[in-house]
């Protein structure tokens, strides 16, 4: 059935409209090539958006020909004002734009922890009406707030969450009566996440998941090109998930115990510290970016001369890492990771099933290459089935708590673990009872109970598995290691990050996992090459793991896009068939 005469001038308008979004200033003649649109139908539709008051003549073509040069048409910037909000719990930042997305004003203000909701909302609201006015913004059209926390797909209001501050909510509340202007709220890590898709590191993808890594953990999921938040908004909060080598398990009002617990920027910090790493807090990002772009600057000088300690093992609790070791002549997954060269914008490497001569395959082990870095991995009360392989198809040792394993075809009972000893504390000491297999002195291994104690009142605990009987298992020798302390502490970092990833990947199967945030940035590619090896081991779905360019400037730029979207599409509807009612996501 053939549009209708007003439908064909309104879906023309609109696509004359976006091409001079996204080409910029166009002549009319080059609007016909674009649409494919008659001379006279053209004609008409700029005529019809100029006295719209949506575009205007911004200049003369300077092509070099006969006559008087064409007219230039570019939307009218001015048409529409938009602002952006960054919302944490440490401040506030603002942006404001015209229609287009140009920035015309930027402004921040620092909330203290002590400030009252009151003080802390004026604060807020008065940053967003001083930006707005040295913009020259009489009035804002929309208005995106990102901020972390859920938001109910049904109203599209911030739900009230534990552990954030109750001023957040009231903000949203505070700039609705207080703007003549839509105001849209969006989780934080979602908006980086739209960001990302168009114009960082997922550009190319339709379908990846975004792992925001800033002060606290979360997650955001893009599958087909769109942006999914579940029946409840809470897609994402991987901070709840619970994992291995933390001493309780997360709640309903508590991540602690989750996977913020090995993301947040508070264990990283103090991952850093137990591997020796510093860094000058600079005040302008969290001190756990700080610390992770130190140590991915200097892995490159980062190599001690001659044999070193063995590489530190798996380091998934929140104390001291413990320096580990592996199977003499084993191959390591880990080989030449750290070699690579950092990327411009965003940075990728392929997590690939492996290979011959890699652990598992039944070609001749290669030697450990002298800057092969690989701690090796860590499950805890679980049974690992390896089949002919070496278990998760690592090639060193590998320590399971609690847990039956069969290697290479054998029960191995209680396996060895590596660059474990006698007084290594036990990870969450003092939260549970766990059995680890320790090795004797002529490398056979036993089992030995760690120290337990008893957990809190009201804490959560988890069953642990009994120990197991005495049995053989591997040699762990100590070997030579080149990797220094900045090295040992991205392994493990990308340790615990490859949990988390891995367990998105087992679900959703994206092919693709940005680090994002600001510790994700930092990290580049010497983090994320790090990830993506350890993926490879543990899951059979091919992955690549990106690094963001953007950081937590993604946020923001993710508002302002939603924002532009959202004042376009009522501004360019025919015939004003969009309501000025707040749209709720």
């Amino acid at each position: 059935m053939p549009a209708s005469p007003s439908t064909a001038r309104a879906i023309n308008d609109r696509l004359a409209l976006r091409l001079l979004q996204q080409e910029g200033p166009l002549t009319a003649g080059r609007l016909k090539q674009l649409t494919g649109l008659s001379r006279p139908t053209v004609a008409d539709l700029v005529e019809r958006l100029t006295a719209a008051g949506l575009i205007e003549v911004v200049g003369e073509s300077g092509e070099q020909r006969r006559g008087p040069n064409a007219r230039l048409y570019g939307i009218v910037a001015d048409r529409a004002h938009l602002a952006a909000l960054d919302v944490r719990t440490e401040g506030v930042t603002v942006v404001v734009a015209d229609l287009l997305g140009t920035e015309l004003a930027r402004a921040s203000v620092p909330i203290a922890d002590g400030t009252g909701t009151g003080p802390a909302v004026e604060q807020a609201v008065t940053l967003m009406e001083r930006a707005a006015k040295e913009a020259g913004a009489d009035r804002l059209h929309t208005v995106v707030i990102g901020a972390p926390g859920l938001i109910d797909p049904a109203t599209g209001e911030l739900r009230d969450s534990i552990g954030l501050p109750e001023w957040h909510r009231r903000l949203v509340a505070a700039l609705v009566e207080r703007l003549p202007a839509r105001v849209l709220v969006e989780n934080e890590t979602n908006l980086a996440a739209l960001t990302e898709q168009r114009d960082g590191a997922a550009r190319d993808r339709d379908t990846f998941v975004l792992l925001w890594l800033g002060l606290g953990t979360g997650a955001a999921v893009v599958l087909d090109g769109r942006l999914r938040r579940g029946a409840s908004g809470g897609t994402g909060e991987i901070g709840f998930l619970p994992v291995p080598g933390t001493p309780t398990l997360p709640s309903t009002t508590d991540c602690d115990g989750g996977f913020h617990s090995l993301g947040g920027a508070t264990a990283v910090a103090a991952l850093a510290a137990a591997h020796g790493v510093a860094a000058d807090t600079t005040g302008t990002e969290p001190h756990a970016a700080t610390l992770v772009r130190v140590a991915a600057a200097r892995i490159s000088t980062d190599v001690t001369d001659g044999p070193g300690p063995p590489p530190s093992g798996s380091d998934l609790s929140t104390g001291p890492a413990e320096a580990g070791s592996r199977r003499e002549g084993a191959p390591s997954p880990w080989a030449g990771v750290g070699r690579r060269p950092a990327a411009a914008e965003g940075s990728s490497v392929e997590a690939a099933a492996p290979s011959a001569g890699a652990p598992g395959s039944s070609a001749e082990p290669a030697s450990r290459p002298a800057d092969a870095v690989g701690p090796p991995l860590e499950a805890t009360g679980s049974s690992v089935e390896t089949g002919s392989g070496s278990a998760h198809g690592v090639g060193g040792s590998v320590l399971v708590v609690g847990s039956s394993v069969d290697v290479g075809g054998r029960s191995a009972g209680a396996v060895c673990p590596s660059g474990e000893d006698e007084g290594r504390p036990s990870d969450g000491a003092g939260s549970r009872s766990v059995s680890a297999a320790r090795p004797s002195d002529d490398g056979a291994c036993r089992s030995v109970p760690e120290a337990s104690s008893s957990a809190d009142a009201g804490s959560r605990s988890s069953p642990v598995a009994p120990p197991l009987p005495p049995g053989p298992g591997p040699s762990t020798a100590p070997g030579p290691s080149s990797a220094g302390p900045h090295a040992r502490f991205l392994d493990a970092l990308a340790d615990r990050l490859a949990i988390g990833v891995a367990s998105v990947v087992a679900v959703l199967d994206p092919g693709c996992v940005v680090l994002g945030g600001e510790v994700g940035q930092a990290g580049g590619d010497a983090l994320a090459a790090r990830v993506a090896a350890r993926l490879a081991a543990m899951s059979p779905l091919p992955t690549e793991v990106r690094s963001s360019g953007l950081g937590g400037a993604a946020v923001l730029r993710g508002a302002l896009l939603m924002a532009r979207e959202a004042a376009q599409d009522e501004l360019f509807a025919p015939d004003g068939a969009v309501s000025r009612t707040p749209r709720r996501r």
